[in-house]
């Protein structure tokens, strides 16, 4: 089913059917996840390719009611599969899933709007053992942003916060073109998969403290930019501290973080 999306609200819809089914196509079921969520679906475009992938329960969460009315007309086989409302104010573990259980994997895919991305990828940290998988399209610069390794400018707080739990791809840019209404900038195609470590190996909490503190005050060094967490003792001759926080992996965020335990 050929799919028109149309403008509204402001939003830009995909309507690049190619770019489309390549994003659907990067599913791989990593983890063994039998669900797959499609935050966003708008008019469908995407859906569309999710749908016939008989592998997966498809469920998509939509906080508009026009959009949802859309979807029910057109998609008859998403039918007690819509989820109305708005995904940064719902609960993961008790999203309406038929026969789903906390602690079941699900994948989360979708078009994400550009204002609200870095809130939907804070929403997934709160229970990433949860998400083995997520496929977005985002801002090119935020795309590059999570993707990106230590050392450069781009590398951040969602960097360092999304690569201690995923091993993380950049996988294709999309031009401005591909939209209704076409927006400004250029978009990118990530995939995030759940990684190998069982846990951080420190405590999740501190962690994200010493991550945000870091990247707050990012041209001076740890040293400085970590005071406002009081120093421990035994960490004031650490030689990480006089690296500035864009210099560090996750490896060595989480070194920092064991000294507050």
């Amino acid at each position: 089913m050929k799919v028109t999306p149309k403008k509204h609200l402001g939003q830009h819809f995909l309507r690049d059917l190619t770019a489309s089914k390549r994003i659907a196509d990067l599913l791989s079921g990593h983890r063994n996840y039998r669900t797959v969520l499609e935050i966003g679906p708008g008019m469908g475009v995407l859906t569309q390719y999710i749908l016939p992938k008989a592998q997966y329960q498809t469920y998509v969460i939509e906080i508009d009611g026009e959009s949802v009315e859309y979807l029910k007309t057109h998609f008859p086989a998403l039918d007690g599969r819509i989820i109305e409302g708005d995904f940064l104010k719902m609960d993961l573990d008790t999203l309406p899933i038929a026969g789903s259980k906390p602690e079941d994997p699900l994948a989360i895919i979708g078009n994400f709007p550009y204002n609200i991305s870095s809130q939907i990828f804070f929403k997934i940290l709160e229970n990433p053992a949860r998400v083995p998988e997520v496929i977005c399209m985002l801002q090119k610069e935020v795309a590059k942003r999570i993707a990106s390794p230590p050392g450069n400018k781009e590398y951040g707080i969602l960097s360092v916060l999304l690569q201690a739990y995923y091993d993380i791809e950049y996988v294709f840019s999309v031009a401005p073109g591909a939209f209704n209404p076409p927006p400004k900038v250029n978009s990118g195609v990530i995939r995030l998969r759940l990684n190998d470590a069982n846990g951080l190996g420190c405590d999740d909490k501190m962690f994200f403290k010493v991550v945000k503190a870091g990247f707050n005050q990012r041209r001076k060094t740890l040293r400085n930019a970590l005071k406002i967490l009081t120093l421990p003792d035994a960490i004031t001759d650490n030689p990480l501290l006089e690296k500035r926080a864009e210099q560090l992996n996750v490896a060595q965020f989480v070194e920092l973080t064991n000294y507050w335990s």
